[in-house]
């Protein structure tokens, strides 16, 4: 007896799973149960679009990962099939980490309203950038077509270290500088060279979802200690796992609340890593956008101890597609790290290091800054100012003194996952504060970026979508 297609393909709205991943996964389910057999045909995409009332996008994104792997072909005139011959089998589930939530933020590789993550794409220096690039590719040579240098470009290395030293305190030399692909590659290289399977590792709670999933696939038992208005609370965490052996925090502007870790815990924060013999990773990953003083010194300038691996990236203050970041380690670090790079390095580009290197040498790597400071302060001013004007009085809209998103909370009982889900069928992005938290469960919230509004205008009309979709 055939399965009932309301059956097949209903969705649940409410659920932390996107919709594209819901179709997705009870299409493949179906083929693997036998349900739909090869050479069955599955619903048109515009048939499933207006029968589900979801975006066209939302199923083209389900139909276009079932055809990649295999599971269904367009055949034209005669529609979508189950692929021919296809052999039934049970659908690979992927096993769940253990501090994780129901479902991971979904980051769309597309550039929606709101969405977080985004530096202000249209404020960065193209034309620069390319004649940069212009002249760094003219001026290759035979060696720079070889293997790349494994620690990183040397002059890349350089100019790191000299930024860091002026803007962020950082007493550092070339050689602690490691140039890596993004964040996830710097804290796979962090917890090979200074963790072992069974170690402990302080996360923040609410804290960034990929750290924690990192160290749990790496066989790290996540400890979540709770953040309050002075960042991550140590004494918690020395109550709860005195003996781990890393923290990883987010000081300047704590991820996702955006609160600054206070002196006194930063303090405590070191006293406990040098007496425990632990390390702690600073994720600085938007240090550089304060808006109400001067950026505040990194973590690692107050270290004496050598505990501080400072963690920097250039997705947040260049653009995300540069798959560009470095660590910068203490000096009684760099021989193990030059032993893990060798078997785990990433190999970034050297074309594109020597383009970054250039950048930051000539100056345009400051200005740049100082411009997306000033730049952000506005557009943040405009999108509080915008959604609160067509939200109304009893959204309270968290601005603290930095960062590059905001936090929406809305009044009564309601489940920002649900309006997530509904955000993004609609066009908009959002993530919901709840999908933050180690269990889930947390106070909901909306986190919503400003860095891509580009008028009060702008923000209101967004506010007044959202409104609509409440």
């Amino acid at each position: 007896m055939a399965t009932p297609r309301h059956a097949l393909f209903a969705l649940d709205p409410a659920a932390t799973t996107p919709l594209y991943r819901q179709i997705y996964d009870r299409i493949r389910g179906a083929i693997a149960s036998g349900a739909l057999k090869p050479g069955d045909r599955v619903p048109s995409a515009r048939a499933l679009t207006a029968e589900l009332g979801v975006a066209r996008g939302t199923i083209d994104a389900a139909y276009g990962l079932l055809s990649a792997e295999g599971y269904i072909e367009a055949r034209g005139q005669a529609g979508t099939v189950v692929t021919p011959g296809l052999k039934h089998r049970a659908p690979v589930v992927a096993p769940r980490l253990r501090s994780e939530p129901a479902a991971p933020s979904f980051r769309p590789d597309t550039v929606l309203p709101l969405q977080m993550g985004l530096p202000a794409l249209d404020g960065f220096p193209r034309k620069i950038w390319a004649r940069l690039g212009a002249r760094r590719a003219r001026a290759t040579q035979h060696i720079d077509m070889a293997q790349p240098p494994l620690f990183g470009l040397p002059a890349l290395r350089e100019e790191v270290a000299t930024y860091l030293r002026v803007s962020r305190g950082l007493d550092c030399s070339p050689s602690q500088v490691f140039i890596t692909s993004g964040f996830r590659q710097t804290m796979t290289l962090v917890t090979r060279a200074v963790l072992k399977a069974g170690d402990r590792a302080w996360v923040e709670d609410p804290g960034y979802p990929p750290a924690r999933r990192i160290l749990d696939a790496m066989g790290v038992r996540v400890a979540p200690v709770p953040v309050d208005s002075e960042g991550i609370v140590v004494a918690e965490g020395v109550r709860l796992a005195p003996r781990a052996k890393l923290a990883v925090v987010t000081p300047a502007h704590q991820s996702p609340l955006s609160v600054s870790l206070s002196l006194p815990r930063r303090l405590a924060l070191l006293d406990w890593a040098a007496q425990s013999g632990a390390f702690i990773v600073e994720d600085d990953y938007d240090g550089e956008y304060r808006y109400v003083s001067r950026p505040l010194p990194a973590l690692g300038s107050l270290d004496r101890e050598g505990r501080v691996i400072y963690a920097g990236t250039f997705s947040k203050v260049l653009f995300p597609s540069l798959r560009l970041a470095y660590v910068v380690v203490p000096t009684g670090l760099i021989e193990r790290f030059e032993e893990v790079f060798q078997v785990f390095a990433g190999d970034a580009p050297e074309l594109t290091q020597s383009i970054v290197a250039a950048f930051i040498k000539e100056g345009h790597f400051a200005r740049h800054i100082q411009r997306m400071r000033a730049c952000y302060a506005q557009r943040r001013a405009w999108t509080v100012a915008g959604l609160g004007q067509a939200l109304g009085p009893g959204v309270r809209i968290d601005t603290q003194p930095g960062g590059m998103h905001l936090i929406l909370r809305f009044p009564g009982r309601w489940s920002d996952r649900r309006l997530v889900a509904r955000m993004r069928d609609d066009g908009l992005y959002a993530e919901a504060l709840t999908d933050w938290s180690v269990q889930g469960n947390g106070s909901p919230a909306l986190l919503v970026s400003f860095t891509n509004v580009t008028s009060h205008d702008e923000a209101k009309a967004l506010g007044t979508r959202i409104n609509r979709l409440r």
